[in-house]
């Protein structure tokens, strides 16, 4: 008994003792800061913003672009490291001097920050190595600027209706997410050169043209929110893709050409040339579509072009089929003797004539007829009839002649015509092309 309760005692007082030396992390905290930072974070709290009630705080804002990693057509979006710095004024961080007093990074947690947030982020975050990338650095009349380093990666809608010959323009929006425009208003701290870092950037496919900024407000159920906006605008540059899409699918449709040169009679020397410009093409226009989306609701200008390079290889395939046959029906037609060409004719000058006399034989039957009627109406009615006497007539030589059109004497006319035409029509193509989409 007396044993237990000796234990009982040391236990109580070793509790004690712990109590007693225990320190609150408040303490700690205040045993780490400079006098003048006591002095400053006395009574200060910070779940209550600048000018609580005085009207709304004012913050700037100003941004480094450090470097834009990816663009991606796919995805429709950018990635890129910035530099964020916000300054706002604190009234309750005023001190004496004239020296500003930075602070390190860790000690935010400790101050009021704006709520900001980039709109169509994706995914971000802040850098941490060796430490957290923030600044903290308070001025004498109670300025704070908090600077951090994140990387981001935010949606850009795209329009690939030109691609490769698009320029696109991307936007970064940084919002209050909690704080409405009663309570927190938003400004550009140097307008357009608020943000810089883009005149040195290079891009592997692209170059910044333009950018700019604008301010705004953002409207949600929930109220209106102060909203910053930042505009650049990217050209892509268009010699990756003429060296790799544009120059080899016109040496492909030249290369179609070719078999206007060779000997109609050397058929696997034509097809072959046909067949394996066609299967090139083919893979040339699935490997231009590999680095864009697969579903797209619109026409790019590279697969117009491509369209109209598969057209010219494939109609050069469609020349010889229609020469070789051309000459296979003339080589036939050479065989028909002179009787079998007059015994043709007089079957066809038979059926024009049966048209003509059961034409007429009309024309006199419904003559007679008409004599029941009025002058007038008996003049109209010879008229038509006429006229539809003769139409069967007419429309008999019109199809005679335009059959004729497509009569070739000589098939080996065709090629020589095709040596003219595939060329000069895929020259001036090509100028309505780049016109086009270069200037409109």
């Amino acid at each position: 008994m007396m044993y237990t309760s000796s234990w009982g005692f040391k236990a109580l007082s070793l509790m004690i003792l712990c109590r007693l030396t225990q320190v609150s992390p408040a303490e700690e905290k205040g045993e780490i800061l400079p006098p003048t930072i006591q002095k400053i974070m006395k009574g200060y709290n910070k779940y209550l913003r600048p000018f609580f009630d005085n009207g709304p705080v004012s913050v700037g804002m100003s941004m480094d672009i450090a470097s834009i990693d990816t663009i991606s057509e796919i995805n429709m979006d950018y990635t890129a490291t910035i530099f964020l710095r916000q300054r706002w004024t604190d009234e309750r961080l005023c001190f004496e001097g004239n020296k500003s007093l930075s602070l390190d990074g860790r000690l935010v947690e400790m101050l009021w920050v704006p709520d900001t947030f980039i709109v169509d982020s994706k995914k971000s975050f802040l850098h941490d190595i060796t430490v957290e990338n923030r600044l903290i650095r308070i001025y004498p009349n109670g300025t704070v600027l908090y600077a951090i380093r994140i990387t981001t990666t935010v949606a850009c809608s795209m329009d690939l209706t030109k691609y490769p010959m698009d320029k696109q323009t991307c936007t970064l929006q940084l919002e209050s997410w909690g704080y409405n425009i009663n309570d927190v208003m938003f400004y550009w701290t140097r307008g357009n050169d608020s943000v810089k870092g883009l005149e040195t950037l290079r891009l592997a496919q692209y170059t910044v043209e333009d950018h700019y900024t604008s301010s705004s407000e953002a409207v949600y159920e929930t109220g209106h929110y102060p909203k910053l906006v930042f505009h650049f605008e990217l050209k892509r540059n268009i010699l990756y893709f003429i060296l790799e899409t544009y120059v080899p699918s016109s040496l492909l449709v030249v290369l179609s050409w070719v078999s206007f040169w060779i000997s109609q009679s050397s058929v696997p020397a034509r097809i072959c040339i046909g067949v394996t410009t066609v299967l090139t093409m083919t893979t040339l226009m699935m490997g231009a579509r590999t680095s864009l989306p697969n579903a797209n609701c619109f026409i790019k200008a590279i697969d117009v072009y491509l369209g109209i390079c598969f057209s010219f290889i494939f109609g050069a395939l469609l020349e010889y089929a229609v020469a070789h046959f051309c000459t296979l029906n003339r080589s036939g037609m050479k065989k028909l003797t002179k009787e079998e060409d007059d015994e043709a004719e007089e079957e066809i000058n038979g059926v024009l004539s049966a048209i003509a006399n059961s034409c007429k034989a009309d024309k006199i039957n419904k003559a007679e007829a008409d004599k029941l009627t009025k002058a007038s109406r008996g003049r109209k009615e010879e008229k038509s009839k006429h006229s539809r006497c003769h139409s069967p007539m007419a429309v008999m030589k019109r199809l005679f002649c335009i059959f004729d059109c497509f009569h070739v004497k000589n098939p080996y006319h065709i090629d020589n015509y095709a040596r003219l035409s595939f060329p000069l029509s895929f020259i001036i193509i090509n100028v309505f092309y780049w016109v086009y989409y270069l200037y409109f």
